[in-house]
């Protein structure tokens, strides 16, 4: 199943999100924001989810597939005066997102461009049965 890719997640906030239920997150790294700003979310739109850098996602990396319930991407204006005279604006651009954990995955093949191109991967689903 090929699906667009968030990298460098928190372990910490993976392992909340298989608790199953949604969790809205807010992403500023731009490679990021460029793949969510390419996706719709919908009821099937599901997204992979890595701890991995994206310079280092590859085949074998493994993460979690999760359903894109609702995205909205913002800019924040910031200005800093100092001395009276001098004043520095700044603009930071974000994403919000509301995610449900769906399954466990590892990555198959990773497709992007270039380093500012939207990152997508095919990812296998993960199989765990335990006998009981």
């Amino acid at each position: 199943m090929k699906c667009a890719a968030l990298t460098g997640i928190s372990p910490d906030l993976i392992r909340d999100l298989r608790s199953g239920r949604p969790r809205t997150i807010e992403i500023q790294s731009t490679q990021n924001i460029v793949t969510i700003a390419n996706v719709e979310p919908g009821p099937d739109v599901q997204i992979f989810l890595t701890s991995t850098d994206a310079e280092d996602l590859g085949p074998g990396d493994s993460g979690i597939c999760v359903d894109l319930l609702s995205s909205a991407i913002s800019m924040k204006r910031i200005v800093e005066y100092s001395q009276g005279n001098y004043y520095e604006e700044r603009e930071r651009m974000s994403a919000r997102v509301q995610v449900k954990y769906c399954f466990s995955s590892v990555v198959r093949e990773v497709f992007r461009e270039k380093i500012y191109s939207p990152t997508a991967v095919e990812v296998l689903k993960s199989s765990c049965y335990h006998a009981g």
